[in-house]
């Protein structure tokens, strides 16, 4: 297998088990991306910043998106990013899975979107399982809030600081708490 195969199964929801002849790929791109993050981390330019989000994301990222910095990426290019997108410090994607932001998408400080997670089974739990992320258009993450592995939030949705979110999100609504729930329609 190619190194695209590993990735290529990771983006379509494969379980990568330990033992897997590639699996140490996932670390050796991990610590490429890493070589770049430090570079764009430590940028004040945010041209630089969209230049090195591009190359870790194998993407143009449009003019129109702010990136306050740090941001910590595991991977990279399976995360998508729309236009006037804003992402604050201190985010974290692991984005194996894929991560999908739409246009318009405000993330506050210390989000975590993660797409990749584990078994609950010790036997099993040095496995990988990936499951996508999509953020759609116009929605708003608050300060220190968590997206689990295989979660959409809808259009317009407000997701409230500190809320894990487990489920999907329907559009136009607020959803807060750990684990997150609907709070109100807006």
């Amino acid at each position: 297998m190619s190194i695209k195969n590993i990735f290529k199964r990771l983006r379509n929801g494969e379980t990568i088990l330990p033992n897997d002849a590639e699996a140490y790929r996932m670390r050796e791109e991990s610590f490429a991306t890493k070589k770049l993050l430090v570079q764009m981390n430590s940028t004040p330019d945010p041209d630089e910043i969209r230049k090195y989000l591009s190359q870790i994301t194998g993407s143009e990222i449009d003019e129109s998106v702010v990136v306050f910095t740090p941001l910590h990426i595991n991977y990279g290019k399976h995360t998508k990013i729309g236009k006037n997108v804003f992402i604050n410090f201190d985010c974290v994607f692991l984005d194996l899975g894929g991560i999908t932001i739409e246009d318009n998408v405000f993330i506050a400080p210390k989000v975590s979107l993660l797409s990749e997670g584990h078994p609950i089974s010790v036997e099993e739990r040095h496995s990988l399982v990936p499951k996508a992320i999509h953020i759609k258009k116009n929605v708003w993450i608050g300060a220190g809030a968590t997206v689990l592995p295989g979660v959409t939030i809808g259009e317009n949705a407000v997701v409230a600081a500190g809320a894990v979110v487990s489920k999907d999100v329907a559009p136009d609504t607020i959803v807060g708490g750990v684990p997150a729930k609907f709070i109100k329609n807006i």
